[in-house]
């Protein structure tokens, strides 16, 4: 049964006992194999969360460039005098007082 099962394939007795004999080399082949593929797998997918991070780092970048901006320009004189105005307050148009201690 088996030879013509390996006739009708056109596979000899020797390729056939030569795969027996080398049948742990082969397992160790298939194995590389599906270490090879797996590697590759996680190596993509720390390249996606890899270009997820620089995304994000690129987005805090903005943020941090928008806030700094607004944060400044708050914080010019003449703003702080006119939004301080409907308060009632003023700031001193007089620069500052400076002490000087004799020894």
């Amino acid at each position: 049964m088996a030879n013509k099962l390996l006739n009708s394939l056109n596979i000899s007795h020797q390729s056939t006992e030569w795969v027996f004999n080398n049948f742990s080399f082969l397992l160790f082949l298939g194995f590389l194999a599906l270490v090879y593929i797996a590697n590759a797998h996680f190596a993509e997918k720390n390249v996606r969360e890899i270009q997820l991070l620089q995304k994000e780092i690129k987005e805090l970048k903005w943020e941090y460039t928008s806030i700094k901006s607004e944060t400044m320009s708050k914080s010019i004189q003449s703003r702080l005098d006119a939004n301080l105005r409907p308060e009632g307050l003023r700031l001193v148009d007089s620069g500052p007082k400076v002490i000087v201690a004799e020894q």
